[in-house]
């Protein structure tokens, strides 16, 4: 049955919960903003987000009540990007670049883990038939739980100082986040008397496995970006990690 996949995602997320990047994010000897200054590295994914859900998670014509559940979850998250882009605002860590930079500044090694995440979830998504797509995002759910739960207290603390609302990484994603279509008690029972074939059980243990093995990695690239760029110098930032991708 699937409720044995989400018991493995529960106990993958608990572990995921207690990685370096977190711990960092809580530091209260930090300033929040340096907290969240990891920002710019997550551009390609948070971007590449919204294509996901509308070119691989998405079926047009849902032959099932599984794909229609997809559907739904699909239509509340493709557009979050937008949010993203405000809070980059927000924070200060926009700068004034030409296109050409920006491209640079997106697609250099510092950000190559921020890349692949979101061609392996293509890979394990596309034309996969709805039980694997759903397992995929009850485990991109999982993730996104524990690290929404951080930002959430980081954006609040930085509110306080700047006077300025962070919607992405603030409350109000975590609140749409946990109030999913798919987190409704109908949807959850629903969803956990799924059954499973044998070789589905089976791939769906290797794609979680897999999920959090490189989201975890992924921490570890935000973290060293925050570490290596912060923002004691939030004007020169920007120019300073575009220097080190050319």
């Amino acid at each position: 049955m699937m409720l044995d996949i989400l018991a493995f995602i529960e106990s993958k997320k608990q572990n995921f919960n207690d990685l370096p990047l977190f711990g960092f994010m809580q530091d209260q000897n930090l300033h929040p903003r340096k907290r969240l200054s990891f920002a710019p590295c997550m551009a390609h994914f948070i971007m590449s987000f919204s294509d996901l859900n509308k070119y691989v998670f998405l079926e047009k014509q849902p032959l099932n009540k599984i794909q229609s559940i997809i559907n739904q979850h699909a239509y509340e998250d493709e557009e979050h990007w937008s949010w993203y882009l405000n809070d980059i605002e927000r924070l200060e860590l926009n700068s004034n670049i030409n296109f050409t930079q920006g491209l640079r500044l997106v697609w250099n090694e510092e950000t190559k883990i921020t890349r692949q995440i979101t061609y392996q979830i293509a890979g394990y998504s596309y034309q996969a038939i709805p039980e694997i797509k759903l397992i995929v995002l009850e485990a991109l759910e999982a993730v996104g739980h524990v690290f929404f739960k951080m930002s959430s207290k980081v954006a609040s603390e930085l509110r306080v100082i700047s006077n300025k609302d962070y919607y992405y990484f603030g409350d109000a994603h975590l609140q749409v986040e946990t109030g999913h279509t798919m987190r409704t008690p109908g949807a959850e029972d629903y969803i956990e008397k799924i059954q499973l074939t044998d070789s589905q059980r089976q791939q769906a243990f290797e794609i979680v496995e897999k999920i959090f093995q490189f989201f975890t990695e992924w921490t570890y690239e935000l973290l060293a970006y925050a570490q290596k760029h912060g923002v004691e110098s939030v004007e020169n930032q920007a120019e300073t990690s575009l220097m080190a991708c050319i």
